[in-house]
């Protein structure tokens, strides 16, 4: 089968893996014997092979970034970017806009104004790209991210946030297992704090990064870093610079050596314990949690002591206590505060002489101390090497570290030692560290518990109050409108009594009157025809008086009066059934006379001269006669009817105003009463506080707020039935009263 375009790009990766392998003078050139790009570039073009182009410009951009060569880079990135639609979906393009960000703002000192604005406009093209790549897929390109937000806040001046965004880059690369882009953050961490004066701190970042490309196999980057920096990196290769030449290096993979020329063991030995310190201390150093802290501690302080036995103590108010156990190949085993007394776990002698001495204490052999022959725990356990060492910060004794050998006598040798006092030094920060953090998160945690448990308590009283204060607000509205329904009934009553009388003279003599009147006209009509020719002086008299018509009108004049006193008659009744002081609180009543009264009393407006005379429109029903509390029903109908015809003078379009009033028995149960309006209508916000005491839409002095909360009351809680309204902008508005029989 042939699969030319497999073996092609098998040999581009080739090519490129060996130009980081071997030393060559053009590392950016793919130029070998996996792939020659002089000979394969002008076959793709000819081919119209686009993919190809994109791939072998993003490793030949790629290579030049790394070794330095932004110029080509730049050139790399012009030649590969009309092509990479072709590459669509492959890991090239998000490494092709990665090295691309990064040559641009590693050419923006060298750029005058204006070039330097279309450099970062292409950067934040490719910026844009990534975080976004970065937010989706943080496994793959957060790192990437924080690399260059940290060059552009060093290109902009901005070394407190490039400090930190190398450091977030270092650590998501290392955590996410990108050795070579783990290490180029360690490189060009060094050189912001190289450029800075920084040059200590420099040659910490720039060992690392050394350490990193060792580790990932990149012998040919290896002596680039030495050639370019060797001050930063005297401490490792100066000793070993007489072993061998000038192009060999030590390759480390993983926890064995490879060497490529003879070494001195001695120097192999100090440049491999700098790497552990260096990665112990950054592990130390990254964990800020106790729990955490104390597994990776036991975890780094076994790996690099040679112990297979450690255990950490710590003071805990009066007493000192055992809060981690380790054990050569398992998993730290948290104890929480475990006593040692017991000597279970570790000899009690040893670790209270290195508590009162604050001193480090080796035993080569345990079994032949003579300080510890009666001890309990080496009585029972024989181990053979010991090592007790106390965690001094600030000279405050905060933790004691005890190890353990069971294999080899002497096994914490001198060089151990070293390594052992760095790590502890480290640690005692650490431990320092987490536990203000702890106090912190315990104190953080404390504090929200109070503060939350304070707000439900001020909640609760809120809740409390503001049901009192609303019962206050019914209550309230409810005193007013019944003392003003009762002086209104009273008032009332008492003017319905006082025109009683008048108007029931009135009538007591409108009958004898036209009696009377009736007498003197049958009179007239006889004198009139049997003395047809009266005296002058009399027919002048009955011209001028005009007799004829007096007597005719006269008759109808008296009707008038009978008509006007017999409507004064209906309003007095009207008033008496409103009010209905004279009636027992709860009876049965005729609700449809209680509906006739109130539109009775309120005619004047309904006939109102200065608007559109308001038709009202009763469509009743048949109903029995209902036990409730009339007066209090009668006050229900004024105050929505009142509502209803204000609406209406309020709507200044309305051809024809109109109430309708619909009445209905439901089911022999429950008796239903419709009050509806075709005025303005109102919102889905009134709507939902109309019931509410003093609440009003009315201006100032027309409204009190207290008619349909009252009404509400009325209807809801003396009733036990049921008020609601249903109503929508310029749709008008429905009442509807339900009352259970």
């Amino acid at each position: 089968m042939k699969q030319d375009s497999a073996r092609i790009i098998l040999g581009m990766v080739r090519q490129t893996v060996q130009q980081f392998r071997e030393t060559v003078s053009q590392p950016h050139c793919l130029i070998g014997t996996a792939y020659d790009e002089t000979v394969m570039i002008p076959k793709h073009h000819e081919d119209k092979n686009l993919t190809m182009i994109a791939f072998v410009s993003t490793y030949k951009l790629l290579l030049a970034y790394y070794f330095g060569n932004y110029q080509a880079a730049l050139d790399y990135i012009t030649q590969g970017k009309p092509y990479l639609m072709a590459a669509s979906g492959m890991v090239h393009i998000p490494t092709f806009h990665f090295y691309a960000a990064l040559t641009y703002l590693a050419l923006v000192p060298t750029n005058s104004e204006i070039e330097l604005s279309v450099i970062l406009a292409e950067f934040k093209t490719y910026q844009t790209i990534l975080h976004q790549w970065a937010h989706n897929a943080p496994m793959n390109h957060q790192h990437k991210w924080h690399l260059i937000e940290a060059e552009k806040c060093r290109v902009f001046g901005n070394k407190l946030e490039a400090m930190e965004q190398y450091d977030r880059a270092i650590a998501t690369a290392k955590e996410n297992q990108y050795p070579n882009e783990e290490a180029l953050a360690n490189e060009l961490a060094a050189k912001f704090y190289l450029d800075w004066g920084k040059e200590k701190i420099a040659q910490t970042y720039m060992t690392e990064a050394y350490y990193c490309y060792t580790r990932w196999g990149a012998k040919a980057k290896v002596v680039d870093l030495e050639t370019r920096y060797p001050q930063l990196l005297a401490t490792i290769w100066q000793k070993q610079q007489s072993s061998f030449t000038s192009t060999e290096t030590m390759i480390a993979i993983s926890s064995h050596t490879i060497q490529t020329s003879s070494f001195n063991n001695a120097s192999l030995w100090e440049a491999l314990d700098l790497a552990t310190i260096l990665k112990a201390s950054q592990s130390l150093s990254s964990e800020i949690e106790l729990d955490k802290l104390l597994s990776t501690l036991l975890e780094v302080i076994l790996e690099s002591a040679g112990a297979d036995k450690c255990a950490l103590l710590m003071p805990k108010g009066s007493h000192w206590v055992i809060e981690a156990l380790s054990q050569l190949d398992q998993p730290a085993i948290l104890l929480h505060s475990l006593l040692f007394d017991d000597g279970q776990t570790v000899p009690v002698t040893l670790i209270n002489r290195v508590k009162n001495t604050r001193s480090l204490a080796v035993i080569e052999n345990a079994v032949v101390e003579p300080t510890l022959a009666s001890d309990p725990y080496i009585l029972r356990h024989s181990p053979k090497s010991i090592l007790c060492a106390p965690i001094l910060n600030q000279g405050k004794l905060i933790g004691i570290l005890y190890l353990e050998n069971n294999l080899t006598v002497g096994a914490f040798t001198s060089d151990r030692l070293q390594v052992l006092k760095l790590l502890t030094t480290q640690a005692a920060i650490s431990l320092e560290n987490a536990q203000l953090y702890s106090k912190l998160e315990d104190y953080s945690h404390t504090l929200e518990q109070k503060i939350e448990e304070r707000t439900q308590e001020i909640t609760e009283k809120a809740t409390q109050l503001e049901s009192t204060l609303e019962k206050l607000y019914s209550t309230q509205a409810q005193l007013i409108q019944s003392e003003k329904m009762s002086s209104l009934g009273q008032l009332v009553a008492g003017i319905a009594h006082e025109i009683n009388n008048p108007i029931n003279f009135i009538y007591g003599n409108l009958e004898p009157a036209n009696e009377y009147v009736a007498s003197l006209i049958e009179l007239n009509n006889l004198y009139q025809r049997l003395y047809p020719h009266p005296l002058p002086e009399i027919a002048e008299k009955i011209a001028h008086i005009d007799l004829e018509f007096l007597v005719d009108d006269l008759q109808k004049l008296l009707s008038s009066i009978g008509v006007g006193a017999n409507r004064i008659h209906q309003i007095v009744l009207s008033l008496r059934n409103f009010s209905r002081l004279d009636e027992a609180e709860i009876k049965p009543v005729d609700i449809h006379s209680g509906i006739d009264s109130t539109l009775l009393i309120l005619q004047h407006r309904l006939n109102n001269s200065k608007h559109p005379e308001i038709k009202v429109v009763q469509k009743y029903g048949q109903l029995p006669l209902v036990n409730c509390y009339a007066s209090a029903l009668n006050q229900v109908f004024m105050n929505i009817i009142t509502n209803a015809i204000d609406a209406l003078e309020e709507s200044q379009t309305n051809p024809q105003p109109t109430i309708i009033i619909h009445t209905e028995f439901r089911d022999s149960k429950k008796l239903i009463i419709r009050i509806a309006d075709n005025g303005i209508g109102m919102s889905e916000s009134v709507k939902n506080n109309i019931f509410n005491p003093f609440f009003t839409t009315k201006s100032v002095g027309s409204g009190t707020g207290l008619g349909l909360s009252t009404s509400y009351s009325i209807v809801v809680e003396k009733h036990g039935g049921n008020l609601s309204c249903i109503s929508a902008p310029g749709e008008g508005a429905e009442f509807i009263i339900e009352i259970p029989v």
